[in-house]
Order: C-alpha cells, then sequence, then structure tokens
C-alpha cells in the first residue's frame, strides 16, 4: 500500500515559487542581454570599432559586460576575455577584465551571502555543488581555493557561487577572485590582442596551449577532488 505523500508547506511552496520566478527572470535577462552580449563579444572587429568610437566610456560598457557575465552565471566568460585582448590590446584588456571579474565575483559572493542555497540553485544543481564541498571542510580551504582558482579550464563561476555558502574571509576571498583568475585571463586577451595585430600563428599558438594546459588543469581538479573525497570517506 503506498504511502501519501504529505503535503507541502506553505513555506516549500513559496521557495518552488519563488525559484521558478528566479530562473523565469534569468532566462529572459540570458536571452534578452546575455544572447546579444555574447554575439558582440564574438565579433571583435565590430568590438574593436564600437571601442574606437566611444573611448572611456568603452572601458566602462566592457567592465559593466564582464561583471553582468560573471553574476550571469551561464553566460560564458571566453570570449568576453578574447574580445577584451582584441579590442584593448593585452596589458589594457587583461587589467580591465581582471578589475570586472574581481568585482563580480564580489557581487556574487555577496548576494551569495544574503540569500544563501536559494540562489546558487538558480544557476547549478545539487550535484555540481556537491563535487566542490570538499572545499568546504578542508584544513588548508583558502589555499586550496586559490590553487584552484589558478588552474585553466576549473569551474570558477561555480566556486565563486560556492564560496558564498563557506564561512571564508572578504578579504581572502577577494585575494582568491583577483589573483586566482590572472593565468586563464591572460592567455585568453594575449591571443585576443594577437588577432587584433594579424599575429595569427602567435595566435594559434596561445590558444593552443591554452587548451592542452586547460586540460591539464580539469584532471588536475579532479585529482584533487577525488583525493579530498577518498580522504572525508576514510
Amino acid at each position: 500500500m503506498e504511502k501519501k505523500r504529505a503535503p507541502l508547506s506553505r513555506e516549500k511552496k513559496m521557495a518552488i515559487a519563488g525559484i521558478a520566478i528566479a530562473l523565469a527572470a534569468v532566462a529572459v535577462l540570458v536571452w534578452l542581454v546575455g544572447v546579444p552580449l555574447v554575439k558582440f563579444a564574438s565579433e571583435p572587429e565590430k568590438f574593436r570599432a564600437w571601442v574606437d568610437s566611444h573611448g572611456i566610456k568603452a572601458d566602462f560598457a566592457y567592465v559593466g559586460m564582464v561583471i553582468l557575465q560573471v553574476i550571469v552565471a551561464v553566460i560564458p566568460g571566453e570570449p568576453f576575455e578574447i574580445a577584451g585582448g582584441y579590442a584593448f590590446g593585452a596589458v589594457k584588456g587583461t587589467l580591465l577584465c581582471i578589475a570586472a571579474c574581481t568585482a563580480g565575483s564580489m557581487i556574487v559572493f555577496a548576494l551569495v551571502r544574503k540569500y544563501g542555497m536559494k540562489l546558487v540553485e538558480v544557476f547549478f544543481s545539487r550535484e555540481k555543488l556537491e563535487s566542490v564541498k570538499f572545499l568546504k571542510s578542508s584544513p588548508k580551504r583558502d589555499s586550496l581555493f586559490l590553487l584552484i582558482f589558478m588552474l585553466p579550464g576549473t569551474p570558477k563561476d561555480l566556486l565563486s557561487y560556492f564560496a558564498g555558502l563557506t564561512d571564508i574571509g572578504v578579504p581572502a576571498w577577494l585575494m582568491i577572485c583577483s589573483l586566482g583568475r590572472i593565468p586563464s585571463i591572460i592567455t585568453s586577451t594575449v591571443g585576443g590582442s594577437a588577432i587584433g595585430e594579424k599575429k595569427y600563428l602567435f595566435a594559434v599558438a596561445v590558444f593552443v596551449g591554452t587548451l592542452l594546459v586547460s586540460g591539464l588543469g580539469v584532471l588536475l581538479y579532479n585529482r584533487i577532488r577525488k583525493k579530498h573525497e577518498n580522504d572525508r570517506k576514510d
């Protein structure tokens, strides 16, 4: 005989409704803002022409675009990093991108601290959150966070949202999310700058090298994750 399921409480119904509304809002935001931004960043020639015609306003616009990309985690970040290098050059593009990614990560951190798991689950499944849960209990958590952040190919957007669920301090998180993104951003902006300077062979070499390093980064990340999961079971 099947057991009757207990009716959902008012709080659970409100939580489900809130998540559904948040998901719908994100879907609309991605469609109306995210898709055009990705298309804009994916057409570097048009982007550079737009930058050249808008001066310093373009700097602020680019920073705003990257911040939005970090907050709306489903928008891919690589096109913006490559476009930054193409439009602004390797040095300026890197500095703008690091500043924007850091600001976006700090905003995400603050939002998750305020709204908790309900906000995180708008973008990430429980399964994905479980995959980084070892960072919450590791005695070397801050160092491990920085190491994983510095590895190309690791899920930095997921880590940015997960960090807000831990008791990591604001100064420590500021250091991690700023320094940790430098390697992956530099490779993208340098490659984008090379395309802008028509050094196509060098650009291909940078992107192929980045792809290989990212593959190694993913392998190392998975080894670290599995090691900590096994240690926890033991």
